[in-house]
Protein backbone atom coordinates (compact mmCIF):
# COMPACT_ATOMS: atom_id res chain seq x y z
CA UNK A 1 0.00 0.00 0.00
CA UNK A 2 1.56 3.47 -1.16
CA UNK A 3 1.90 5.79 1.75
CA UNK A 4 1.55 9.74 0.76
CA UNK A 5 1.74 12.85 2.13
CA UNK A 6 -0.76 15.26 1.44
CA UNK A 7 0.92 18.10 2.66
CA UNK A 8 3.16 17.98 -0.47
CA UNK A 9 3.06 20.73 -2.87
CA UNK A 10 0.06 22.91 -2.83
CA UNK A 11 -0.68 20.77 -0.06
CA UNK A 12 -4.46 21.18 -0.85
CA UNK A 13 -7.19 18.62 -2.24
CA UNK A 14 -5.61 18.13 -5.81
CA UNK A 15 -3.26 15.47 -4.05
CA UNK A 16 -6.40 13.49 -2.79
CA UNK A 17 -8.37 14.08 -6.05
CA UNK A 18 -5.68 12.78 -8.31
CA UNK A 19 -4.82 10.01 -5.78
CA UNK A 20 -8.41 8.58 -5.40
CA UNK A 21 -8.58 8.77 -9.73
CA UNK A 22 -5.15 7.19 -9.98
CA UNK A 23 -6.07 5.22 -7.23
CA UNK A 24 -9.02 3.81 -9.22
CA UNK A 25 -7.69 2.96 -12.19
CA UNK A 26 -4.81 1.11 -11.42
CA UNK A 27 -6.04 -0.92 -8.29
CA UNK A 28 -3.14 0.65 -6.47
CA UNK A 29 -4.36 1.26 -2.41
CA UNK A 30 -2.78 4.17 -0.42
CA UNK A 31 -2.91 5.55 2.50
CA UNK A 32 -3.31 9.64 2.82
CA UNK A 33 -2.05 11.55 5.84
CA UNK A 34 -1.94 15.31 6.51
CA UNK A 35 -4.98 15.70 4.18
CA UNK A 36 -5.14 19.19 3.06
CA UNK A 37 -2.18 20.47 5.96
CA UNK A 38 -1.26 23.72 3.88
CA UNK A 39 -5.04 25.03 4.56
CA UNK A 40 -6.52 27.08 6.76
CA UNK A 41 -9.25 24.78 7.55
CA UNK A 42 -7.19 21.07 7.01
CA UNK A 43 -8.68 17.82 6.64
CA UNK A 44 -11.72 16.89 4.37
CA UNK A 45 -14.10 19.46 3.81
CA UNK A 46 -17.95 18.49 2.16
CA UNK A 47 -16.50 18.55 -1.06
CA UNK A 48 -13.10 16.19 -0.63
CA UNK A 49 -15.43 13.74 1.27
CA UNK A 50 -17.83 13.79 -1.60
CA UNK A 51 -15.30 13.06 -4.19
CA UNK A 52 -14.11 10.12 -1.58
CA UNK A 53 -17.71 8.76 -1.11
CA UNK A 54 -17.68 8.92 -5.38
CA UNK A 55 -14.63 7.19 -5.58
CA UNK A 56 -15.78 4.91 -3.16
CA UNK A 57 -18.81 3.81 -5.01
CA UNK A 58 -17.54 3.68 -8.32
CA UNK A 59 -14.40 1.45 -7.36
CA UNK A 60 -16.29 -0.62 -4.85
CA UNK A 61 -13.59 0.11 -2.19
CA UNK A 62 -12.43 -0.19 1.34
CA UNK A 63 -12.22 2.92 2.93
CA UNK A 64 -11.45 4.60 6.62
CA UNK A 65 -11.13 7.57 7.52
CA UNK A 66 -13.77 8.95 5.42
CA UNK A 67 -15.17 11.36 7.76
CA UNK A 68 -15.60 15.70 7.63
CA UNK A 69 -12.61 17.02 8.97
CA UNK A 70 -10.10 13.60 8.76
CA UNK A 71 -6.57 14.43 7.67
CA UNK A 72 -5.78 10.77 7.36
CA UNK A 73 -7.73 8.45 4.59
CA UNK A 74 -6.99 4.25 3.33
CA UNK A 75 -8.45 3.82 -0.06
CA UNK A 76 -8.80 0.24 -1.65
CA UNK A 77 -10.85 -0.28 -4.85
CA UNK A 78 -11.91 -3.65 -4.73
CA UNK A 79 -12.95 -3.08 -8.85
CA UNK A 80 -14.50 -0.78 -11.18
CA UNK A 81 -18.35 -0.41 -11.47
CA UNK A 82 -20.40 1.28 -14.25
CA UNK A 83 -23.57 2.81 -13.29
CA UNK A 84 -25.62 5.66 -12.90
CA UNK A 85 -24.83 7.85 -9.94
CA UNK A 86 -26.13 10.88 -8.12
CA UNK A 87 -23.29 12.79 -6.20
CA UNK A 88 -24.68 15.81 -4.19
CA UNK A 89 -21.85 18.14 -2.46
CA UNK A 90 -24.48 19.41 0.11
CA UNK A 91 -22.92 22.51 0.09
CA UNK A 92 -21.38 25.06 -2.71
CA UNK A 93 -17.99 23.08 -2.69
CA UNK A 94 -17.11 22.15 -6.38
CA UNK A 95 -19.12 19.47 -8.28
CA UNK A 96 -16.99 20.02 -10.97
CA UNK A 97 -13.78 18.52 -8.91
CA UNK A 98 -15.99 15.18 -8.08
CA UNK A 99 -16.34 14.79 -11.76
CA UNK A 100 -12.78 14.94 -12.51
CA UNK A 101 -11.97 12.40 -9.56
CA UNK A 102 -13.78 9.72 -11.05
CA UNK A 103 -13.96 10.52 -14.60
CA UNK A 104 -11.03 8.45 -15.51
CA UNK A 105 -12.07 5.77 -13.95
CA UNK A 106 -15.50 5.53 -15.44
CA UNK A 107 -13.49 6.09 -18.73
CA UNK A 108 -11.78 2.40 -18.04
CA UNK A 109 -15.13 0.85 -17.00
CA UNK A 110 -16.81 -1.70 -19.32
CA UNK A 111 -19.96 -0.18 -19.98
CA UNK A 112 -21.78 3.16 -19.85
CA UNK A 113 -22.01 5.15 -17.03
CA UNK A 114 -24.46 8.58 -16.33
CA UNK A 115 -23.39 11.32 -13.78
CA UNK A 116 -26.15 13.40 -11.83
CA UNK A 117 -23.58 15.94 -9.37
CA UNK A 118 -25.20 18.46 -7.73
CA UNK A 119 -23.25 21.67 -5.55
CA UNK A 120 -20.77 24.24 -6.75
CA UNK A 121 -20.49 24.61 -10.44
CA UNK A 122 -19.02 28.48 -10.74
CA UNK A 123 -16.47 28.29 -7.55
CA UNK A 124 -13.35 30.10 -6.95
CA UNK A 125 -10.54 28.11 -6.77
CA UNK A 126 -12.04 25.04 -8.84
CA UNK A 127 -12.68 24.73 -12.97
CA UNK A 128 -16.12 26.18 -13.58
CA UNK A 129 -18.88 24.76 -15.85
CA UNK A 130 -18.13 26.57 -18.88
CA UNK A 131 -14.27 25.44 -18.32
CA UNK A 132 -15.62 21.62 -17.88
CA UNK A 133 -17.73 22.01 -21.57
CA UNK A 134 -15.94 24.37 -24.21
CA UNK A 135 -12.25 23.42 -22.69
CA UNK A 136 -11.61 20.23 -20.67
CA UNK A 137 -13.97 17.91 -22.33
CA UNK A 138 -13.27 18.54 -26.12
CA UNK A 139 -9.54 17.94 -25.76
CA UNK A 140 -10.98 14.72 -23.98
CA UNK A 141 -13.04 14.12 -27.08
CA UNK A 142 -10.49 14.55 -29.06
CA UNK A 143 -8.13 11.93 -27.64
CA UNK A 144 -11.12 9.37 -27.83
CA UNK A 145 -13.07 9.58 -25.15
CA UNK A 146 -16.99 9.82 -25.47
CA UNK A 147 -18.17 11.93 -22.48
CA UNK A 148 -21.15 14.78 -22.76
CA UNK A 149 -21.91 17.22 -20.08
CA UNK A 150 -25.00 19.10 -19.52
CA UNK A 151 -25.83 22.40 -17.27
CA UNK A 152 -29.27 22.19 -16.09
CA UNK A 153 -28.92 24.96 -13.73
CA UNK A 154 -25.64 27.37 -12.11
CA UNK A 155 -24.52 26.72 -8.38
CA UNK A 156 -22.33 29.99 -7.31
CA UNK A 157 -20.57 30.15 -4.02
CA UNK A 158 -21.85 30.55 -1.14
CA UNK A 159 -25.28 29.41 -2.03
CA UNK A 160 -24.42 25.78 -4.19
CA UNK A 161 -27.46 24.70 -5.81
CA UNK A 162 -26.33 23.73 -9.14
CA UNK A 163 -26.56 20.90 -11.20
CA UNK A 164 -25.36 19.31 -14.18
CA UNK A 165 -25.39 16.26 -16.08
CA UNK A 166 -22.28 13.80 -17.88
CA UNK A 167 -22.70 10.94 -20.05
CA UNK A 168 -19.65 8.59 -20.37
CA UNK A 169 -18.78 5.52 -22.50
CA UNK A 170 -15.72 4.42 -21.74
CA UNK A 171 -13.12 4.33 -23.92
CA UNK A 172 -9.27 4.24 -24.38
CA UNK A 173 -7.46 7.60 -24.40
CA UNK A 174 -5.33 7.93 -27.10
CA UNK A 175 -2.09 10.40 -26.87
CA UNK A 176 -2.74 14.01 -27.74
CA UNK A 177 -0.47 16.50 -29.61
CA UNK A 178 -1.21 20.02 -29.14
CA UNK A 179 2.07 22.49 -30.15
CA UNK A 180 0.50 25.15 -31.42
CA UNK A 181 -2.99 26.82 -30.92
CA UNK A 182 -3.12 28.51 -34.54
CA UNK A 183 -5.54 31.46 -35.28
CA UNK A 184 -7.24 32.79 -33.09
CA UNK A 185 -10.95 32.46 -34.10
CA UNK A 186 -12.97 34.02 -31.60
CA UNK A 187 -13.24 36.02 -28.17
CA UNK A 188 -15.95 36.63 -26.27
CA UNK A 189 -16.31 37.88 -22.71
CA UNK A 190 -19.99 36.86 -20.68
CA UNK A 191 -20.99 38.36 -17.12
CA UNK A 192 -23.49 36.34 -15.39
CA UNK A 193 -24.93 37.52 -12.39
CA UNK A 194 -27.59 35.87 -10.35
CA UNK A 195 -29.59 37.81 -7.53
CA UNK A 196 -27.52 40.75 -7.51
CA UNK A 197 -27.32 44.28 -9.84
CA UNK A 198 -27.48 44.07 -13.34
CA UNK A 199 -24.98 47.02 -13.59
CA UNK A 200 -22.39 44.31 -12.01
CA UNK A 201 -22.41 42.65 -15.25
CA UNK A 202 -22.05 45.78 -17.44
CA UNK A 203 -19.61 47.20 -15.62
CA UNK A 204 -17.61 44.67 -15.48
CA UNK A 205 -17.45 43.48 -19.55
CA UNK A 206 -16.96 47.79 -20.03
CA UNK A 207 -13.78 47.40 -18.32
CA UNK A 208 -12.46 43.90 -19.75
CA UNK A 209 -13.85 45.03 -23.28
CA UNK A 210 -11.82 47.95 -22.91
CA UNK A 211 -8.56 46.15 -21.85
CA UNK A 212 -9.18 43.37 -24.17
CA UNK A 213 -10.46 46.26 -27.14
CA UNK A 214 -13.14 43.73 -27.90
CA UNK A 215 -16.03 44.95 -29.62
CA UNK A 216 -19.55 45.59 -28.43
CA UNK A 217 -21.04 42.20 -30.22
CA UNK A 218 -18.11 40.37 -27.98
CA UNK A 219 -19.71 41.60 -24.52
CA UNK A 220 -22.42 39.29 -23.49
CA UNK A 221 -24.25 39.95 -20.50
CA UNK A 222 -26.83 37.97 -18.41
CA UNK A 223 -29.09 38.08 -15.34
CA UNK A 224 -30.27 34.34 -14.31
CA UNK A 225 -33.79 34.47 -13.45
CA UNK A 226 -33.98 31.34 -11.64
CA UNK A 227 -30.13 30.46 -10.85
CA UNK A 228 -29.25 29.50 -7.34
CA UNK A 229 -27.44 32.66 -5.77
CA UNK A 230 -26.65 35.74 -5.01
CA UNK A 231 -23.55 34.75 -7.55
CA UNK A 232 -20.99 36.71 -10.42
CA UNK A 233 -18.91 35.17 -12.76
CA UNK A 234 -17.05 36.82 -15.92
CA UNK A 235 -15.98 34.47 -18.01
CA UNK A 236 -13.73 34.86 -21.30
CA UNK A 237 -13.39 32.55 -24.11
CA UNK A 238 -11.13 32.30 -26.67
CA UNK A 239 -11.33 30.08 -29.09
CA UNK A 240 -8.17 29.03 -31.72
CA UNK A 241 -8.09 26.53 -34.67
CA UNK A 242 -6.38 23.66 -32.09
CA UNK A 243 -7.70 24.45 -29.24
CA UNK A 244 -10.11 26.45 -26.51
CA UNK A 245 -9.47 28.41 -23.24
CA UNK A 246 -11.59 29.51 -20.67
CA UNK A 247 -11.00 32.43 -18.15
CA UNK A 248 -13.24 32.98 -15.30
CA UNK A 249 -13.21 35.58 -12.52
CA UNK A 250 -15.66 35.80 -9.76
CA UNK A 251 -17.40 38.96 -7.86
CA UNK A 252 -16.72 38.64 -3.97
CA UNK A 253 -18.69 40.71 -1.49
CA UNK A 254 -16.29 44.08 -1.40
CA UNK A 255 -14.32 43.50 -4.70
CA UNK A 256 -14.99 46.01 -7.37
CA UNK A 257 -16.79 44.64 -10.62
CA UNK A 258 -13.74 46.24 -11.95
CA UNK A 259 -11.32 44.89 -10.23
CA UNK A 260 -12.57 41.07 -11.23
CA UNK A 261 -12.44 41.97 -14.97
CA UNK A 262 -9.16 43.66 -14.59
CA UNK A 263 -7.96 40.45 -13.22
CA UNK A 264 -9.59 38.29 -16.06
CA UNK A 265 -8.10 40.40 -18.89
CA UNK A 266 -4.37 40.09 -17.25
CA UNK A 267 -4.84 35.95 -17.59
CA UNK A 268 -6.10 36.35 -20.96
CA UNK A 269 -3.35 38.94 -22.26
CA UNK A 270 -0.57 36.50 -20.50
CA UNK A 271 -2.12 33.77 -22.24
CA UNK A 272 -2.41 35.55 -25.74
CA UNK A 273 1.62 36.91 -25.56
CA UNK A 274 3.06 33.76 -24.71
CA UNK A 275 1.26 32.30 -27.84
CA UNK A 276 0.95 28.67 -26.10
CA UNK A 277 -2.25 26.75 -26.62
CA UNK A 278 -2.54 25.63 -23.20
CA UNK A 279 -3.42 27.84 -20.25
CA UNK A 280 -1.73 27.66 -16.66
CA UNK A 281 -5.30 25.98 -15.73
CA UNK A 282 -5.68 23.44 -18.34
CA UNK A 283 -2.18 22.31 -18.09
CA UNK A 284 -2.24 19.88 -14.52
CA UNK A 285 -5.98 18.93 -16.64
CA UNK A 286 -3.85 17.58 -19.43
CA UNK A 287 -0.81 16.02 -17.83
CA UNK A 288 -2.97 13.30 -16.01
CA UNK A 289 -4.96 12.80 -19.18
CA UNK A 290 -1.61 12.40 -21.09
CA UNK A 291 -0.14 9.67 -18.62
CA UNK A 292 -3.26 7.86 -18.33
CA UNK A 293 -3.05 7.87 -22.18
CA UNK A 294 0.57 6.88 -21.82
CA UNK A 295 2.09 9.59 -24.11
CA UNK A 296 1.11 13.52 -25.60
CA UNK A 297 3.26 16.65 -25.96
CA UNK A 298 1.53 20.40 -25.41
CA UNK A 299 2.99 23.99 -24.99
CA UNK A 300 1.87 25.72 -22.25
CA UNK A 301 2.79 28.81 -19.61
CA UNK A 302 5.31 27.77 -16.49
CA UNK A 303 4.50 25.37 -14.58
CA UNK A 304 2.41 26.49 -11.33
CA UNK A 305 2.43 25.03 -8.45
CA UNK A 306 -0.94 22.90 -9.08
CA UNK A 307 0.95 21.28 -12.30
CA UNK A 308 3.81 20.58 -10.08
CA UNK A 309 2.06 18.75 -7.49
CA UNK A 310 0.23 17.01 -10.44
CA UNK A 311 3.47 15.48 -11.48
CA UNK A 312 4.95 14.09 -7.98
CA UNK A 313 1.27 12.69 -7.37
CA UNK A 314 1.03 10.92 -10.75
CA UNK A 315 4.82 9.59 -9.90
CA UNK A 316 3.63 7.14 -7.26
CA UNK A 317 0.86 5.79 -9.33
CA UNK A 318 2.02 5.42 -12.88
CA UNK A 319 5.56 4.89 -14.45
CA UNK A 320 5.51 7.56 -16.68
CA UNK A 321 8.44 10.11 -18.03
CA UNK A 322 7.43 13.48 -18.03
CA UNK A 323 9.95 16.23 -19.42
CA UNK A 324 9.37 19.83 -19.22
CA UNK A 325 11.58 22.20 -21.36
CA UNK A 326 12.51 25.89 -21.43
CA UNK A 327 11.41 27.51 -24.69
CA UNK A 328 11.75 31.21 -23.57
CA UNK A 329 10.81 33.05 -20.03
CA UNK A 330 7.23 32.39 -20.72
CA UNK A 331 6.64 29.05 -22.77
CA UNK A 332 7.41 25.31 -21.47
CA UNK A 333 7.33 22.09 -23.63
CA UNK A 334 5.98 19.49 -21.94
CA UNK A 335 6.54 15.92 -23.77
CA UNK A 336 4.77 12.61 -21.66
CA UNK A 337 5.98 9.01 -22.08
CA UNK A 338 4.72 5.80 -21.01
Amino acid sequence: MLRIDGSKGEGGGQVLRTSLALSLVTGTPFTMTNIRAGRAKPGLLRQHLTAVKAAEAVGAAEVSGAELGSRELTFHPRALAAGNYHFAVGTAGSATLVLQTVLPALLAAKAPSTLMLEGGTHNPAAPPFDFLARAYLPLLRRMGADVAATLDRPGFFPAGGGKFRVDVRPQALKPLSLMSRGRVLRREAKAVVSMIPFDVAKRELETVGSLLELRPDQLRPEELKRGQGPGNALVVEVESEHVTEVFTGFGERGKRAETVAEEVAAEVKRYLNAEVPVGEHLCDQLLLLCALARGGEFRTLPLDGHALTQLETMAHFLDVKVDVGEVDRDVRDVVVRG
